[in-house]
């Protein structure tokens, strides 16, 4: 079988898309699997071993683009491809394998796109007795398998996101980064909004706190976090360094690899980390780690119970953001030392 697997636009979900990668090469050791992903999270889909090509969706975020997105279809024609795993819900991300031809095209119904896929499934409940249903990775394997077996229980192959050695040696040196103490990653971003991101001054205490303990801290984020990797880097301690925006994806990806633990919201790179294999703290507030877990047996969910909570809101309609400002420092602290 040769497959076309449609990515989602989340780097988080791209990294838990890789479980159903996992689950089709299970099916047919044999299988060709292509990955058509938005350019930025190209690199995360190449350190993924069961990917033959992975396939620039060169559309920005939210653009329709009907037209190119129908063209891109038709150039990819002639590749011959048996299946397309559609995992996005949206009617212009059904385009592409439409206009491809290719013959078998399964995805979620929604967005009035059902007459352009062949086997078109619904969403399952969020519950069903007792047992969670609607998990994000649960769903986009369930997309690889038959619509009988996805009513089953399905096995969760974590997702695992290949080092490279080289790559991380060039940027430990390119940095001047020095590994004589334990490293503890932080990751004060999440692009979804205020109701994931655990308050600054509680990051900037933890790292102290770390610092004092015998670790040093690299902050890690894009270039959008450099704000916040200052205030948590505030002071004249030469453990804390604010990494944020110094790094690319992959970078980030190879660095994990030397840290004791990496603390993050749930976001992208909390989902990054996890499929690294290091020990990963991931902070919830709004969302819940019911419905996104970082996939790791080494990971640790930290959050608190709170009546409101979760919300799944981008910020707090209430803003007290009492989910995130009832965790403590202490909590997160007791996290990365857990024996995980």
């Amino acid at each position: 079988m040769k497959y076309l697997v449609v990515g989602p636009a989340w780097i988080g979900d791209m990294v838990m898309a890789h479980s159903l990668l996992r689950q089709l090469r299970k099916q047919d050791p044999e299988a060709v699997i292509d990955v058509l992903a938005p350019t930025f999270s190209l690199p995360v889909v190449r350190r993924m071993a069961e990917v033959n090509e992975a396939l620039d969706l060169a559309f920005k975020h939210g653009e329709t683009a009907l037209g190119p997105r129908a063209q891109l279809g038709l150039s990819l024609k002639g590749r011959g491809y048996d299946k397309a795993i559609i995992l996005p819900r949206s009617f212009k991300t059904a385009v592409t394998p439409f206009f491809a031809g290719i013959p078998e095209r399964v995805g979620f119904s929604g967005e009035l796109r059902s007459w352009m896929l062949t086997d078109a499934r619904k969403r399952l409940p969020r519950e069903i007795d007792g047992r969670i249903a609607d998990q994000t990775v649960t769903r986009f394997i369930s997309l690889g398998l038959t619509a009988e077996q996805a009513r089953q229980p399905i096995e969760v192959l974590n997702p695992v996101l290949g080092i490279d050695q080289a790559n991380r040696d060039q940027v430990v040196a390119k940095l001047g980064l020095d590994l004589s103490r334990p490293v503890v990653c932080l990751c004060p971003g999440a692009e979804y909004g205020p109701a994931k991101q655990w308050p600054l001054e509680r990051h900037a205490e933890l790292a102290q706190t770390l610092v004092a303990k015998g670790y040093q801290v690299w902050v890690i984020g894009s270039p959008k976090e450099a704000a916040a990797g200052d205030t948590i880097a505030a002071g004249d301690s030469p453990h804390i360094l604010n990494l944020c925006g110094k790094t690319q994806l992959v970078d980030a990806i190879d660095l994990f690899s030397l840290a004791t633990a990496v603390v993050s919201h749930d976001s992208g790179l909390m989902h990054v980390a996890a499929a690294t294999g290091v020990k990963t703290v991931g902070i919830y507030g709004s969302s819940s780690a019911e419905f996104t877990p970082p996939l790791s047996e080494r990971a640790v969910v930290v959050s608190v119970p709170t009546d409101c909570a979760p919300c799944f809101k981008r910020e707090c309609p209430y803003g007290h953001y009492k989910c995130l400002t009832g965790i403590s420092v202490e909590q997160v602290l007791e996290a990365v030392e857990s024996p995980a």
